[in-house]
C-alpha cells in the first residue's frame, strides 16, 4: 500500500461512499476493523443509512495502519461480489462508474412511478447479476413482508448503488422481456437511429432499442393436416404433409418472384414460408449456395422461429443461427451471416449492421422473407431495409438483389375511403417490399374455410348508468390531486413543460387521459433546474401525482365496464401497497384524502340499484347462448388487465354464470404490480382451456387477438372493445368452429360505426386486392417502379441538411470543473470522426494514465486515459493514442461545456456529429511544425 494509493482512494471517495454498502464485506475486515468498529458502523446504516455507513467504514479504513489493508480491501470487493468498484480502485479509472451517474438521476426521479408499475419478483431474475447476492436475498424478503411496492423501492436503492456498468441496458432488457409500461420511461439508447462510426474510446457496439410493433404469431398446429394438433408453446413441432391451400399459397414464390403472401391468422403461414425456403435453397448449384434471412419483429416469436427453422432445416444439412438485440453485443454478426445457411433476425440488427458496414450489402442474401409485413411503412425496421434494397435497385447496381417475401394476415388500407384510394394504399406496400405478385387463396378457399372459418357477427348496443356516484366522488378526488399537480407547475417558475400543464378537452376514465399521464412523465425526465435536490424533488412530487392520477383513472375504466365494487377493490388494494412501502409526506397526504372518502365509496358501491346495466346484458348472452349449446367455449375481449380481473370476480360471484369456471389470459406487460402474465403462466392458461372442459370461458385482453394459439370457439364476445381492420380480422380469426358467433359489446354508438367501418375496409380491401391481381404482371411492376423512384426522390429531397459549420471560435471547459481547456480553433479531426487538440497549451490542462486495456483501431494505438488536471476534478477526456508517428490525444466532446467567447452562453452535447464545429481535418506537416 502506497502513500498515493491512500491519497488515491480519500481522492475518489465519493464514489465508493456511493456505491459500497459496507455492511457486505465486513465480515472479509476482520483482521483490520475493531469489533466496536463493525457495531458502529451497522450501527450507522441502520440509524442513517448505507452512505453514512460507507463514509464512516472509509474513515477508519484510511486511518487504517495494519500491513496488507489496502490489499484485503480489495479482496473483500471482489468476494463480495463488487466488481465494477473492484476494477475502478485497482486501475483508479472510475469513468465507468461515473458514466452510470445520469442513469441514477434517471432512475431517482422515476422512482415513484417504478414502484407502482414494476413487479420486482418478475424482473430479478434478468438483473440478478448486476446487483450483489444479498440485496438479490433482501429484495425477495422485503417483497414477502412488506409487499410488492416496498420491493420495488429496495430495487431502486440497490440500483443506484450498482457498479455494474450494463445494469441500465440489462434493465432495459428485462423491462422489454416483461413487456413494462415503465420500459417507454427508461430510455438506455437515446439515439439509436443516428448510430455514429465507432470511435476509440467505445469498447462496446452500440444497438439499438428492441422496437415493438403489432405482431401476428405463427401457429403450430397448422403446419400439418395433423387433426390433433400439438400445443401452441412448443416451437419443435414437426410440420407433416401440407394443404393444398398452402402449396397453392407457395407456388409465385418458389418460381423465384417477389410475393407478398396474404392468408387468414391460423391457416399455417410458417409452414408456407419453409416450404418455400426448403425450394430456394435446393435450387442453388452445389458450388454455390443460397442465404436465406427471416425476419421477425418480437423477441418471443424470434425465439419461436428460431427453433422451429432449426429443427426442420438442421435435419436437411442445413445452418440455421438468430441474432437478437439480446444476443447483439455478444456474437459476430459478420460470422454469423457468413457461416450459416439461415439466419433469424430481429430487423433492427440487419439496419445497424448496412449502416456500419458489418454486413457490406443486402447482396450478401438471396431470400429475404418478413414476417408481419404490413409493418413495412415509414420508420420502420423493415423499411429501412428496404430502403437499401430500393437504392440498390434504382442505383443501377451489378450485384444480385434477394428474392423477397412478405407474410401478412392483412395489407391494410390505411386511411383509404374507397376501392381505388385502397388499391393505391396496397400498390404502395408492395413498392415497398418490391413485391410485383399478391397471393392469396382462390383455388382452395373450401379447404382453406375448413381452418379458417369466419363466424357471424352481431352488435349489440348496451346502456350505461344514468346516474354514477362512485364516479362524482373519484372525478372529485382527481381534481384535488390535478392541483396539487399544478401547484408544482407554479413552483417551476420559467421553467414550463410544453403541452403538460395546460390539459384540454380531457375526460376523466378514458385512455385520452392515460396518455396525457405519460405526457407529462416524459417531460419530467428533461426538467432542468439549476438546483438538483429541488429539480429531484419537483419531479419526484410530480411522478407520485399522476401515478394516482393514473390509478383514479383506472377504478374509472373498471367502474364504467364492470362493478362500483370492483373498482374500490383496486384502489384499496393500490393504497394497502403505497402505506406498506415509502409512505412519504405527499402519499400520506394523498391516501388521507382518499381514505376521508371511504367510508362514502363503500356505501354507493354497495348500492344494488347501482348495478351496471351493460352486466346485465352480458349475462342474458352468455346465459342464452349456454342454453342453446351448453358446449359452448367462449372468448371474452377485453381492453385492460384490471377488466379482465374484475369480469373474473363478477362471473365467479354471479350464482348463474359461476359454472363458466372462468380462465384469464392477458399479456406479459406491467401495468400495475399485481397484473401481467409469464410466459408459463400463458401457457398453463391457454393450456387449462384448451383440455379443461369444465373451463368454458376465457377472458383475455389484446394478446389472445395476436396470434396465439388458441383452440376452437364457437362464441367471441367483444366487450367494449374494438380496433383497426387487421386486429378486427385477427380477433374474429379466433372464433373457428363452424357455426360460430361474434358478438361486440357496447354503450357506445361511435364504436358499433368504427366496427362496421372496419368491416367495410375488410370488404374493400378483399375487392382491391382480386383487382389488383387482375392487372398484367409487367403493368403492376411499372405501377411499383414508378412508386419507388417517386418515393426515393421525396426520400432523397428530404434527406438531412447538413448544418452550417460554425466558424466562431469559442471555448471548451472541463464539464465537472468548468476549467479552461482548449479553444475550438485548435481542434482537429482524424480520419473523419475522431477529435484531437493541437499546441502545447492543451498538453498542461490533463494529465494521463496508463490504459487498463490498451488495444489498437486501423492507424491508432490506445495508450493512456487523459483527465482534466485540475486539483480534486480528474474528469475524464478521453484517451491518448500513437496514430501512425504521432502521440496524440483524443477527446470526446461529452466531457465539455462549449462557451460562447462573445455572449458567455454555454452548451452541452452528447455527440460530436450535434456540435457543428468546422471540421478542420488533421495535418502532419503541421504538428512537424
Amino acid at each position: 500500500m502506497s502513500a498515493e494509493d491512500r491519497r488515491n482512494l480519500h481522492a475518489f471517495r465519493d464514489y465508493v461512499v456511493k456505491t459500497l454498502d459496507p455492511t457486505y464485506i465486513l465480515s472479509h475486515m476482520a483482521p483490520w476493523f475493531k469489533d466496536d468498529e463493525v457495531q458502529h458502523i451497522q450501527a450507522e446504516k441502520n440509524n442513517k443509512g448505507t452512505m453514512e455507513a460507507a463514509s464512516l467504514f472509509l474513515k477508519f479504513l484510511l486511518e487504517c495502519q495494519e500491513e496488507g489493508w489496502f490489499r484485503g480491501f480489495l479482496d473483500a470487493l471482489g468476494h463480495a461480489g463488487y466488481s465494477g468498484l473492484y476494477e475502478a480502485i485497482e486501475t483508479w479509472d472510475f469513468q465507468k462508474i461515473e458514466s452510470l451517474e445520469e442513469y441514477r438521476s434517471l432512475l431517482k426521479r422515476l422512482q415513484p412511478e417504478f414502484k407502482t408499475t414494476v413487479n420486482p419478483k418478475d424482473i430479478l431474475p434478468e438483473i440478478s447479476q448486476c446487483l450483489i447476492s444479498q440485496e438479490c436475498e433482501e429484495i425477495i424478503q422485503v417483497c414477502s413482508n412488506k409487499g410488492l411496492m416496498a420491493g420495488a423501492e429496495k430495487m431502486v436503492e440497490c440500483l443506484l448503488r450498482s457498479d455494474k456498468e450494463n445494469w441500465p441496458k440489462t434493465l432495459k432488457l428485462a423491462l422489454e422481456m416483461e413487456e413494462s409500461k415503465f420500459s417507454e420511461l427508461w430510455i438506455v439508447d437515446k439515439d439509436a437511429k443516428n448510430v455514429e462510426p465507432k470511435v476509440l474510446e467505445d469498447d462496446e457496439m452500440e444497438t439499438s432499442d428492441i422496437q415493438i410493433f403489432y405482431k401476428e404469431e405463427s401457429e403450430c398446429q397448422n403446419l400439418s393436416q395433423s387433426s390433433s394438433p400439438p400445443s401452441a408453446a412448443s416451437p419443435t413441432c414437426t410440420p407433416l404433409k401440407p394443404r393444398n391451400y398452402q402449396l397453392e399459397l407457395t407456388l409465385p414464390a418458389k418460381e423465384g418472384k417477389n410475393t407478398l403472401i396474404c392468408a387468414p391468422t391460423g391457416c399455417g403461414k410458417t409452414l408456407v414460408s419453409l416450404l418455400i425456403c426448403e425450394h430456394h435453397l435446393k435450387k442453388f448449384p452445389q458450388e454455390r449456395k443460397g442465404k436465406v434471412v427471416f425476419f421477425a419483429i418480437q423477441l418471443p416469436l424470434y425465439e419461436q422461429q428460431k427453433s422451429i427453422f432449426s429443427d426442420y432445416f438442421e435435419k436437411l444439412g442445413y445452418k440455421v443461427a438468430g441474432i437478437s438485440g439480446v444476443t447483439a453485443e455478444t456474437v459476430s454478426v459478420e460470422q454469423i451471416v457468413e457461416n450459416n445457411d439461415i439466419i433469424i433476425l430481429t430487423p433492427q440488427i440487419l439496419v445497424n449492421s448496412l449502416r456500419n458496414g458489418t454486413i457490406p450489402s443486402l447482396s450478401v442474401f438471396t431470400l429475404m422473407i418478413f414476417d408481419e409485413c404490413h409493418n413495412t411503412g415509414k420508420n420502420h425496421p423493415y423499411n429501412m431495409i428496404m430502403f437499401n434494397y430500393i437504392d440498390q435497385k434504382l442505383g443501377g447496381s451489378s450485384d444480385p438483389l434477394p428474392q423477397v417475401i412478405g407474410l401478412t394476415a392483412s395489407v391494410g388500407t390505411g386511411d383509404a375511403k374507397n376501392t381505388k384510394e385502397a388499391m393505391e394504399y396496397i400498390c404502395r406496400l408492395c413498392a415497398s417490399l418490391d413485391t410485383a405478385v399478391i397471393a392469396t387463396v382462390k383455388d382452395n378457399l373450401e379447404e382453406l374455410e375448413e381452418v379458417a372459418y369466419k363466424p357471424q357477427k352481431f352488435f349489440r348496443k348496451v346502456e350505461s348508468r344514468t346516474t354514477d356516484r362512485f364516479k362524482c366522488i373519484i372525478s372529485q378526488l382527481m381534481r384535488e390531486t390535478e392541483n396539487l399537480a399544478k401547484s408544482i407547475f407554479d413552483e417551476l417558475g420559467t421553467v414550463t413543460l410544453e403541452n403538460v400543464s395546460q390539459i384540454q378537452n380531457r375526460s376523466f376514465g378514458t385512455q385520452k387521459y392515460e396518455q396525457w399521464i405519460v405526457s407529462v412523465q416524459k417531460a419530467c425526465m428533461v426538467v432542468q433546474l439549476p438546483d438538483k435536490d429541488e429539480e429531484s424533488r419537483i419531479c419526484k412530487a410530480l411522478y407520485l401525482y399522476t401515478s394516482h392520477l393514473r390509478k383514479y383513472n383506472d377504478a374509472l375504466m373498471i367502474n364504467e365496464h364492470a362493478r362500483m365494487k370492483d373498482a374500490l377493490d383496486y384502489l384499496k388494494d393500490f393504497f394497502a401497497d403505497v402505506r406498506s412501502a415509502g409512505f412519504d409526506e405527499t402519499e400520506q397526504d394523498l391516501t388521507r384524502r382518499f381514505e376521508e372518502k371511504l367510508k362514502e365509496l363503500e356505501s354507493v358501491s354497495m348500492d344494488l340499484s347501482n348495478e351496471n346495466p351493460k352486466l346485465k346484458d352480458l349475462s342474458f348472452i352468455l346465459q342464452e347462448e349456454y342454453h342453446l349449446n351448453p358446449e359452448s367455449r367462449t372468448i371474452l375481449f377485453v381492453k385492460t388487465r384490471a377488466l379482465v380481473d374484475a369480469l373474473k370476480k363478477w362471473i365467479e360471484e354471479n350464482s348463474e354464470l359461476s359454472f363458466l369456471n372462468p380462465g384469464i389470459l392477458t399479456g406479459r406487460g406491467k401495468t400495475n404490480q399485481n397484473t401481467g402474465m409469464t410466459l408459463p403462466a400463458q401457457k398453463c392458461a391457454l393450456d387449462a382451456f384448451r383440455t379443461d372442459g369444465d373451463k368454458k370461458i376465457l377472458i383475455a385482453t389484446s394478446v389472445a387477438d395476436e396470434g396465439i394459439d388458441i383452440a376452437e370457439c364457437n362464441l367471441v364476445i367483444l366487450y367494449e372493445y374494438v380496433g383497426n381492420v387487421i386486429r378486427m380480422i385477427q380477433t374474429r380469426g379466433r372464433g373457428r368452429a363452424k357455426g360460430s358467433k361474434c358478438f361486440l359489446l357496447t354503450s357506445n354508438a361511435d364504436v358499433i360505426e368504427k366496427e362496421k367501418i372496419n368491416i367495410y375496409k375488410e370488404n374493400m380491401m378483399n375487392e382491391s386486392i382480386l383487382r389488383l391481381q387482375t392487372w398484367n404482371e409487367a403493368v403492376f411492376k411499372e405501377k411499383i417502379l414508378q412508386i419507388q423512384m417517386q418515393e426515393k426522390f421525396i426520400r432523397d429531397s428530404q434527406a438531412k441538411v447538413e448544418p452550417v459549420p460554425d466558424k466562431e471560435n469559442k471555448k471548451l471547459l472541463c464539464r465537472k470543473c468548468k476549467g479552461f481547456a482548449c479553444y475550438t480553433a485548435d481542434i482537429r479531426v482524424v480520419e473523419d470522426c475522431h477529435y484531437t487538440v493541437v499546441g502545447d497549451a492543451f498538453r498542461k490542462c490533463y494529465v494521463s494514465k496508463l490504459h487498463p486495456k490498451p488495444k489498437t483501431y486501423g492507424h491508432f494505438e490506445k495508450k493512456a486515459k487523459i483527465f482534466c488536471a485540475r486539483e480534486n476534478c480528474c474528469h475524464d477526456w478521453g484517451i491518448h493514442v500513437k496514430y501512425k508517428t504521432f502521440e496524440i490525444p483524443v477527446i470526446k466532446i461529452e466531457s465539455f461545456v462549449v462557451e460562447d467567447i462573445a455572449t458567455g452562453a454555454q452548451k452541452l452535447y452528447g455527440k460530436w456529429k450535434d456540435f457543428p464545429i468546422e471540421k478542420i481535418p488533421f495535418d502532419a506537416t503541421e504538428m512537424s511544425k
